[in-house]
């Protein structure tokens, strides 16, 4: 596994829409409750804008699984029924404490 290999998580992130595109599961076609953006491959990970990544497929907006509400404890800003590409790297460089 991981810890024993001294792989530690490190920079683990996400993005907002996916960040790899994928023909007919995540791309330009897909949809979320704010809609898909028209150039999902610019992409800014600035702190005051961010240009959104691209949707899934599967989005209902008459299904309650994508649109009631959630009160997330841990993450902020996030959105059910959006689609959330998660990144979990893992380096040896890291310090696994």
């Amino acid at each position: 596994n991981f810890w024993q290999s001294s792989m530690c998580p490190v920079n683990v992130h996400w993005h907002l829409g996916t960040e790899h595109y994928s023909v007919g599961e995540y791309d330009e076609n897909g949809s979320g409750p704010n809609g898909n953006i028209n150039v999902p491959y610019r992409r800014d990970l600035s702190e005051e804008e961010v240009q959104d990544g691209f949707r899934c497929h599967l989005y209902d907006p008459n299904d309650e699984a994508f649109t009631k509400p959630y009160d997330w404890k841990h993450c902020i800003e996030m959105e059910v029924g959006e689609t959330y590409e998660v990144h979990w790297p893992h380096s040896a460089a890291g310090a696994c404490g």
